[in-house]
């Protein structure tokens, strides 16, 4: 966990160098709230097996919105496959 902590911390870090860091907490939450979207509406949805559509078009959507947005799919995704 401790390394996971600290991966996340030093792609942060990484990801902001470049950019202001309002702009790239508001793409993280933004990308953050993309992925929430597609999560629920995997769950209205209820279809078997329907789950890697919807994390696709999360970690899509969340990219769009620029660095940000992509690391926080990045960190999102990570979590889940950890969680599993």
């Amino acid at each position: 966990m401790k390394l996971l902590t600290g991966l996340v911390f030093c792609s942060l870090v990484l990801g902001v160098s470049s950019r202001s860091w309002f702009s790239f907490l508001g793409e993280a939450y933004d990308g953050a709230r993309d992925m929430w979207r597609a999560y629920s509406d995997m769950r209205e949805a209820n279809y078997i097996n329907s789950d890697k559509y919807f994390h696709a078009r999360g970690n899509y959507d969340a990219a769009q919105r620029g660095p940000g947005g992509a690391w926080a799919a990045e960190v999102i995704s990570l979590f889940s496959a950890e969680l599993q």
